[in-house]
């Protein structure tokens, strides 16, 4: 739904590399993964999501250095980040094959997890990969590595997870080009035929490849046709047995390729389910799950469900939508619009061809005119206009990668607490002895909130590559050292004078050299660094969050 960077779901996939089969009990140790970087309130969601406590499971908590130990050998370092808050429940079963579910993952299917782990060795487990928000999937799918290992007692074999990392990539990249699904298919069908009937010559593999392509109508260029290739010539010669992957492979064949959908002609499938159908184990994770707990906007997918995932796209695509301003109606005012806001018209457009009254109507100022045929032009962009006397464009957060909307939601948290007066999100993000040192009214409090994010979730879009270092940098951390002077226009305390941003102008010089003294303690926080390195241009004052310093840095 929502694009990323590719490297983001390679990564994410990557870490799935998983594990080994390993027939275990009906009471087999089952294991739950959490990001290190998420609050405390967010591992206790995953937890209530999962419906699990800690008597229940073992749990690990997975760090960025987790990532980077099974990841650096084949992903570049500055791909992988700096922050972890995937999560994972995995368990270890005596037969049925692979089944995965994922929530919140934008890049990596349930079904690439499925037959990449096939390739790490695994025959048989239950998989859930899923995060608070949504994310690309690193950390949850390298908890699935460590979580099977922990659960089955074993060690996987290195090279088999090896050639699995590169299945993911290669998957990745391909997807990229065809799709998802399709890509999924290529590779999958392409290692079924190749572990089944033991092929080892490259010219065999290759037609295998351009077959399987060419019958499904799926464009694979040179480029990628010889890295699928090489990718199964190593799988070749690992002799696996075919016995051990076939549930798994033929199940994402199933439904990648919408056989599973379908099924023999509707009406069979129908006649023979009830005779079929195996009893549901009670002890299922991928199915004993609490959906409600991640809200009603989630896209999840199932190995177990092949329509779960168009469903919940479509769901979440409908839950979206009910926030746009509906087209003009011809007497100029809008229908249907009962749920801005608590209105129920928005009243018709003034001489001017603005909309009076319309200032609470998400934060917005004025409705554009309507056009010609009848729309709204830029309605769709109506909910993300900067409050009036702005002029910088709202950068679009869903086209963060993982590590950066982690970071933009951290920061969230603390404009929630800091500028609007929400203490608990204060305490969440500084420590439970953090307190706002200055109150600001609920307007000034929001605009100022959405200015901060604004600018920092445009550095995260930019990158720091354009900086220049200088000589004056007080801070380690790059981003810092591009923040504070972006802050310090925004408070109207730069060197050249700039005037404080109007939404501040009955806001006290004092106050305003505090909330950026407290929104730079934030940030150090969240980066690492700490108050000491501080370039502040007045003396402290010593109101603010004087707790901040003590509290550990996620």
């Amino acid at each position: 739904m929502r694009k990323r960077n590719i490297i983001g779901a390679l990564l994410c996939s990557v870490c799935l590399i998983a594990a080994n089969g390993v027939p275990a009990m009906a009471d087999a140790v089952k294991v739950v993964t959490l990001g290190a970087d998420l609050t405390e309130d967010q591992k206790n969601t995953m937890m209530r999501y999962f419906q699990v406590d800690a008597n229940q499971v073992q749990i690990l908590t997975i760090t960025n250095q987790d990532e980077r130990d099974h990841l650096s050998a084949y992903v570049p370092l500055e791909q992988i980040g700096t922050r972890t808050v995937s999560c994972a429940y995995v368990k270890p079963t005596s037969s049925g094959g692979i089944k995965v579910r994922t929530a919140n993952l934008n890049w990596v299917t349930c079904n690439m997890i499925a037959t990449t782990l096939s390739t790490s060795g695994v025959s048989n487990c239950e998989v859930v990969a899923a995060c608070p928000f949504e994310v690309s999937g690193t950390g949850a799918l390298t908890g699935i590595l460590m979580a099977y290992e922990t659960a089955s007692g074993e060690q996987l074999d290195e090279t088999k997870k090896e050639i699995a990392t590169e299945e993911l990539v290669v998957t990745g990249n391909l997807a990229q080009d065809v799709g998802q699904d399709d890509a999924t298919y290529i590779v999958n069908e392409a290692k079924k035929q190749v572990v089944q009937n033991n092929i080892q010559n490259a010219d065999e593999i290759y037609n295998v490849v351009v077959n399987i392509a060419e019958q499904n109508n799926m464009q694979v260029d040179s480029a990628q046709l010889d890295k699928i290739v090489s990718l199964l010539e190593q799988i070749a010669q690992q002799n696996y047995n075919y016995d051990d992957m076939k549930e798994t492979l033929e199940n994402v064949e199933e439904n990648v390729s919408g056989e599973a959908e379908i099924g023999n002609d509707g009406a069979e499938e129908t006649e023979n389910t009830e005779e079929e159908a195996p009893a549901e184990d009670p002890d299922s994770i991928v199915s004993g799950l609490d959906e409600s707990i991640l809200g009603s906007d989630v896209i999840a997918s199932s190995t177990e469900d092949p329509t779960l995932e168009e469903e919940t796209r479509q769901e979440a695509e409908t839950a979206e939508g009910t926030t746009e301003i509906p087209e003009a109606s011809a007497d100029g005012t809008q229908e249907g619009t009962e749920n801005i806001e608590g209105t129920t018209e928005i009243p018709e457009a003034s001489a001017d061809g603005t909309q009076e009254g319309t200032e609470n109507i998400e934060g917005t100022t004025e409705i554009p005119e309507a056009s010609a045929d009848g729309t709204q032009e830029g309605a769709e962009e109506i909910v993300e206009t900067p409050a009036e006397g702005t002029e910088e464009e709202t950068v679009d957060i869903t086209l963060l990668d993982e590590e950066a909307k982690a970071l933009y939601d951290q920061a969230a948290v603390f404009c929630a607490g800091e500028y609007e007066g929400d203490t608990a999100s204060l305490q969440t993000a500084m420590g439970t002895d953090a307190v706002a040192a200055v109150v600001l009214d609920t307007e000034t409090g929001s605009q100022l909130t959405d200015k901060v994010l604004n600018i920092y979730a445009e550095l995260l879009l930019e990158g720091t590559d354009s900086y220049v270092p200088a000589d004056t940098d007080v801070y380690l951390t790059t981003e810092l050292n591009m923040l504070s002077p972006k802050l310090k226009t925004l408070f109207g305390l730069s060197e050249d004078g700039t005037e404080a941003d109007e939404i501040l102008a009955n806001v006290s010089a004092e106050d305003r050299q505090t909330l950026y003294e407290d929104t730079m303690k934030f940030f150090e926080k969240l980066y690492g660094e700490t108050t000491e390195t501080l370039d502040t241009q007045a003396d402290a004052s010593g109101e603010g969050m004087a707790a901040a310093e003590e509290v550990p840095v996620q």
